[in-house]
């Protein structure tokens, strides 16, 4: 689905591309997809407090990866997220090769890298 997501087909983007070998149920998707929502809220308590829970945010990301895979996942975090984190985001992004050569929703090679974040993933690895 290389069409632009939207408020009224990302759920539908994500269910074709959901991959939970458990056999999930409906409730578990839905509960896999609040996951973008954790992230967000941890990346604008960054914003607010300077607070990062790089660890937390890492897992939470590694988590939709193994569900939608990384591209998917990649896409899905770039639409939810607002474009004031998305340097944030491409951080994480970056660190765990996650990053996609390309996301139909934005041009990802104008999102700046988060120098300060990628520095403490770095050091931290």
């Amino acid at each position: 689905m290389n069409k632009k997501l939207d408020d009224d087909n990302y759920v539908m983007f994500a269910m074709k591309n959901y991959d939970n070998p458990a056999g999930a149920t409906i409730e578990e998707f839905y509960e896999d997809l609040n996951t973008l929502k954790y992230v967000k809220r941890l990346m604008v308590k960054y914003e607010k407090t300077g607070i990062l829970r790089e660890r937390l945010l890492l897992n939470h990301i590694i988590v939709l990866g193994n569900l939608f895979t990384p591209p998917v996942a990649s896409r899905l975090l770039f639409f939810y997220i607002s474009q004031n984190h998305h340097s944030y985001l491409k951080a994480f992004l970056v660190f765990l090769n996650y990053l996609p050569e390309e996301i139909p929703e934005i041009n990802i090679n104008y999102v700046n890298i988060d120098s300060v974040i990628y520095a403490k993933l770095k050091e931290q690895s």
